[in-house]
């Protein structure tokens, strides 16, 4: 069920009456919303609930299991044991026909030429697996860490399959949101930012369908899907386009997550603040997809033992960080390419700065040439990087990059003003201040009832009259 749907507009009114009817009665709210949340998640295929719930089982009992140790060594392999079964689960859907192939073909160059592994087709990976997959380890580590209690079992079964965030994230941890289940009677309708709201609802509606679309059809997908037969300035349009259309496609589909959420009483942190305008790989990552890059660092990079055992242990780990962050997207040795460029890239950037400091320059420039030229190299890294990230494979990658650098003097019909100006617009607006959106966002709230619907309605007219005339899942529905 697509958030741009009438499907899900009908859904979530019924979801969004009955949650604020069975507030006093906490049990049945959580009832009402779990049964809500498979009933979202089953619309793509009813096959794929038994995960859920063998997820969330795992998530609760292993959290228990934990809690409960008699010795530290015991809650640790406990902790092992479930999150070793957690990411077997989401192993066996989205690696095992990837690790197969590749584990047989390196048989076969070494010259074993035995029974060749069984291929299993997989068929769909389902969705949000690995969002509420590191939901559920990232609740047991923090039971573990003892940054947490063991919550209800009602509470877990929301906690992972709350339908704004379970399709693509944001990435929610327990202490986000289970604290936020715990007192949900205390949830007050009339103290909800409806604004605020209403402005990353309708926000992400415009991004998701109208831009991302637009960039998508105009641009992307005819570089991507025949990247021998186009110019380096299409190519290098098609990179940038891609880095508009994801971001618009994810963010819009996040800040419709957060919104739906706020109108239901629950906050959701957020998942993007203004990634192109970032000025180095770690500021990008710090900015981009927040609630996974978090993750990684707390769950992964920290555990390997981040910077603490010296500069030479903190770029292993950094690297290895990233390139697991690449491969969680998807099988295909593209991710892993496209992970190791990040993590070299952010090594690379963390020895730049060392070096400037052994001379006693300051680590970044603070004048505006230096601020832009510093932009500029990070967003066309990440950039490049995307060639990787949207390639179907790693060939179809190198060709992007080979004509990238050597078909300047071709036609590029692809190239035009519509689309160059729609890439740099909304890349432009990364560089809007904050304090802006609050303003607009103040005089929308100050507008009385009835303006403020025709308002809304307007901005609904835009957004259907510009859009296509269906709407593509998301993208992050295919991680």
């Amino acid at each position: 069920m697509l958030f741009p749907t009438i499907d899900f507009a009908i859904f979530f009114g019924v979801a969004f009456v009955g949650n604020w009817l069975l507030v006093p009665y906490p049990k049945i709210s959580k009832i009402f919303l779990i049964a809500a949340s498979y009933v979202f998640y089953s619309w793509a295929d009813w096959r794929y609930v038994a995960l859920l719930l063998a997820s969330t089982a795992l998530s609760a009992s292993g959290a228990h299991l934990v809690h409960r140790a008699e010795s530290d060594l015991v809650g640790r392999r406990w902790l092992v044991g479930t999150v070793i079964v957690e990411l077997a689960l989401l192993g066996w859907f989205k690696y095992y026909s990837f690790l197969s192939v590749n584990l047989d073909n390196a048989l076969h160059h070494a010259g074993m030429h035995g029974t060749p592994i069984p291929l299993v087709q997989m068929g769909t990976l389902p969705i949000g697996l690995s969002f509420y997959t590191f939901m559920g380890i990232s609740y047991v580590f923090d039971v573990y860490r003892r940054q947490l209690e063991p919550a209800p079992l009602l509470d877990v079964a929301l906690y992972e399959s709350f339908f704004p965030h379970l399709l693509a994230g944001p990435i929610v941890r327990g202490p986000e949101l289970l604290p936020q289940i715990a007192r949900s009677t205390q949830r007050d309708p009339r103290v909800i930012d409806l604004p605020q709201a209403a402005f990353l609802i309708f926000g992400g509606l415009f991004k998701k369908v109208v831009i991302s679309s637009y960039v998508s059809t105009a641009i992307v997908n005819p570089v991507f899907n025949n990247p021998s037969l186009h110019s380096a300035p299409e190519i290098l349009l098609a990179a940038y386009g891609y880095g508009v259309q994801i971001y618009c496609d994810f963010s819009g589909y996040t800040d419709i997550a957060i919104g739906c959420a706020m109108l239901l009483g629950f906050q959701f942190p957020r998942n993007f603040d203004s990634p192109y305008s970032a000025r180095t790989l770690q500021e990008f990552w710090r900015k981009w997809h927040m609630t996974l890059s978090s993750w990684l660092r707390d769950y992964l990079y920290i555990p390997l033992g981040g910077n603490r055992k010296g500069l030479l242990v903190s770029w292993r780990n950094i690297v290895i960080t990233m390139v697991l962050g690449g491969l969680w997207h998807g099988a295909n040795w593209t991710f892993v390419i496209w992970g190791a460029m990040h993590g070299v890239g952010q090594c690379s950037g963390h020895a730049m700065r060392a070096w400037r400091r052994r001379r006693g320059v300051p680590d970044r420039s603070e004048d505006i040439v230096g601020v832009w030229f510093q932009r500029l190299v990070t967003f066309n890294f990440v950039s490049i990087g995307w060639l990787f990230f949207n390639a179907t494979n790693a060939s179809s990658a190198f060709v992007l990059i080979r004509r990238l650098f050597t078909t300047w003097g071709e036609p590029s019909p692809l190239v035009r003003l519509p689309i160059v100006a729609a890439v740099v617009l909304t890349l432009s607006v990364q560089f809007v201040p904050k304090g802006w959106w609050a303003q607009a966002q103040e005089l929308f709230a100050q507008l009385g009832a009835l303006t403020k619907g025709l308002a809304l309605g307007i901005a609904l007219l835009i957004i259907t009259t510009l859009g296509p005339a269906g709407v593509a899942p998301f993208i992050y529905f295919k991680y």
